[in-house]
């Protein structure tokens, strides 16, 4: 299998940091399939541009946190072709103080990141183990981290997705299966539209927000042959915010 033809499955990819994850792997060669939830719009729009890169991009419109639709929509797909790369960036953040928060507001946060991660992996990672060879990059946040108030739901989200990376990375690593993650900081996308940059921004060494393309970066190395070596860390992109 040449770079030419290798397939990334990207959940979440419809906008922001998926979007921007989907086409820059779309440019190192990748040909995408492009999971997103129900903007059909923006999906298509992204679309547009992986195949202007040259590559080919199946949408894929299902609910990451329900298995049924998960598996209906890449069961078939598997059957004819395995991805060498899962990036599971699916998410959202419902911010409030815990002594506040509903019930839908912790489940729908951990069902979107860890089942996400779950029903996504489980289904493509047998074949994947089968070929003996592959990437996983799960997106996860510098909240996870470190703890930030206001989101309980969020922090305990991705600080699962860390433990399931180096778990998840001892238990593949004999078939040559890399799993890694990613912990972007403030960057600019909708996420932080709301948030008050003239605060965060005296927290940031660097002095600015990162782009999604500098996320996308980190991701596109983790899928290269150049991370041959390179399995169970987390790789931080947040400007100096948090240096652990």
């Amino acid at each position: 299998m040449t770079l030419q033809t290798k397939i990334a499955l990207v959940t979440g990819g419809s906008k922001g940091i998926g979007a921007a994850i989907a086409l820059s792997l779309a440019n190192s060669g990748f040909d995408i399939w492009l999971n997103y939830r129900s903007d059909d719009a923006a999906a298509s729009a992204v679309k547009e541009q992986i195949e202007a890169a040259g590559s080919q991009c199946v949408l894929l419109p299902f609910d990451v946190a329900d298995m049924a639709q998960t598996e209906a929509a890449l069961k078939p797909l598997l059957e004819d072709d395995v991805p060498f790369a899962i990036v599971n960036n699916a998410g959202f953040a419902r911010d409030t103080l815990l002594a506040m928060m509903a019930d839908n507001e912790w489940n729908d946060v951990l069902d979107v990141h860890l089942g996400g991660f779950f029903n996504v992996t489980r289904t493509v990672l047998p074949q994947m183990m089968r070929k003996r060879k592959g990437r996983i990059v799960n997106i996860v946040s510098t909240s996870g981290q470190t703890g930030v108030a206001g989101q309980v739901n969020y922090s305990t989200a991705k600080a699962g997705l860390i433990g399931a990376t180096r778990s998840l990375a001892a238990e593949v690593a004999k078939r040559k299966i890399l799993v890694n993650a990613v912990s972007p900081g403030f960057i600019e996308t909708e996420m932080i539209e709301d948030l008050p940059l003239e605060h965060i921004l005296p927290m940031i060494p660097l002095g600015r927000v990162g782009k999604a393309e500098e996320v996308a970066n980190m991701v596109d190395f983790l899928c290269s042959d150049k991370s041959s070596y390179i399995t169970g860390q987390v790789f931080s992109v947040n400007g100096g915010a948090c240096m652990p």
